[in-house]
C-alpha cells in the first residue's frame, strides 16, 4: 500500500526538479548578476509612467522622465516626499534621458533630441534637434557613447528595418550636434531570437546603456521580455529572458559606476511602477 504514494511523491519530486532546471536555464542571468534577486524601490504616483533613468553617482538619486509631461524628475529612492522636477518642454511622448559629457538630452519617440540647459535651476531651456531621415520611425532608446563622443539612438519600430529583420542604431555627433543618416550599426533580430530561444520576429528595444566596467552594451526590450548584450559595434553576444512578474514593463536602464544595474518598470494594470537594483559581483 505504501508503494503507490512513494512512487507518486518521487515522480512529483523529479518533475519539480526538472521544471526548476528548465526555469533556471530559461531565466539565466549575465555573469556578475542575479536577475531573480533585485532590491526593489517603489516610486511615487507621479512616476507611474517612469521611462528613461540615469543614476547619480551617489546611487541614491535617479534622474528620470515619464512618458507624457516634458518634465525631468529627481527621484530619491529612499524618500516618500514629492520629487523635485523641472519642465523642459510641452507635453509629448518622451522616452529616454541621457547624460553626456556636455549636458543632458531627452529623446522623443519620433527621434528628436532635446538638449536641456540649466537643469536643476529655475531657468531651464532646451535646444531641439530634429531627426533628419524621412520615413516612419519610433524610438524609445538612447545612450551616451563617450568613445565616439556621440549619443546613439536605437529604433523600436521602423519601416526600413522590417524588410530584412534588422534593428538600426543611429549616431548623433556631439561635436557637430548633427545626426548621421546612415545607421551606425544594425542588430540582427534572428541572432537575438536564436540566443534567447524564442520565435521573436522583431526586436523592439526600450532602453540601453554601456556597462562602465565591461564596456559592452546592455539593451532591455519590454515588448520582447529580453535583456540583450552586444559589443559597441552592435554584434550580439548574449540574450536573456526576463520574468514578467519582476519585469512588468521595463522602460529604463542605467548603471552605477561600480557596475550595479538599475532597470525601471512602468506601472499600470499589472502593478506599481518601480526601480530594480541588481548588484554587480565582479569575479
Amino acid at each position: 500500500m505504501t508503494r503507490i504514494p512513494l512512487l507518486i511523491i518521487t515522480l512529483l519530486f523529479l518533475s519539480c526538479n526538472s521544471f526548476s532546471d528548465r526555469e533556471q536555464k530559461i531565466y539565466a542571468s549575465p555573469a556578475g548578476y542575479d536577475l531573480k534577486e533585485p532590491v526593489r524601490y517603489r516610486v511615487r504616483e507621479s512616476m507611474q509612467e517612469i521611462s528613461g533613468i540615469e543614476a547619480f553617482p551617489d546611487e541614491r538619486n535617479m534622474i528620470a522622465i515619464n512618458d507624457e509631461e516634458g518634465r525631468v524628475y529627481k527621484i530619491d529612492v529612499h524618500t516618500t516626499q514629492p520629487y523635485p522636477s523641472w519642465k523642459f518642454a510641452k507635453n509629448g511622448d518622451y522616452e529616454d534621458i541621457c547624460r553626456t559629457d556636455s549636458g543632458w538630452f531627452v529623446l522623443k519617440s519620433n527621434g528628436s533630441l532635446y538638449e536641456v540647459h540649466g537643469l536643476f535651476t529655475d531657468s531651464v531651456s532646451t535646444t531641439h534637434y530634429k531627426f533628419p531621415k524621412e520615413g516612419k520611425r519610433e524610438f524609445e532608446t538612447t545612450y551616451f557613447d563617450s568613445a565616439r563622443n556621440s549619443i546613439v539612438l536605437i529604433t523600436k519600430n521602423a519601416h526600413d528595418d522590417k524588410k530584412d529583420g534588422k534593428t538600426s542604431a543611429y549616431r548623433f555627433d556631439l561635436a557637430t550636434r548633427t545626426f548621421d543618416t546612415m545607421p551606425l550599426f544594425r542588430l540582427d533580430n534572428e541572432e537575438i531570437a536564436k540566443l534567447a530561444g524564442t520565435d521573436m520576429r522583431f526586436f523592439k528595444p526600450s532602453a540601453a546603456a554601456i556597462h562602465p566596467i565591461e564596456k559592452r552594451l546592455y539593451i532591455v526590450a519590454s515588448v520582447n521580455g529580453l535583456l540583450v548584450i552586444t559589443d559597441l559595434q552592435g554584434h550580439v553576444q548574449e540574450a536573456y529572458n526576463l520574468k514578467h512578474r519582476l519585469f512588468l514593463q521595463p522602460e529604463g536602464l542605467t548603471f552605477a559606476a561600480n557596475g550595479d544595474l538599475y532597470i525601471s518598470n512602468e506601472g499600470g494594470y499589472d502593478g506599481m511602477a518601480n526601480i530594480l537594483k541588481f548588484t554587480y559581483k565582479r569575479k
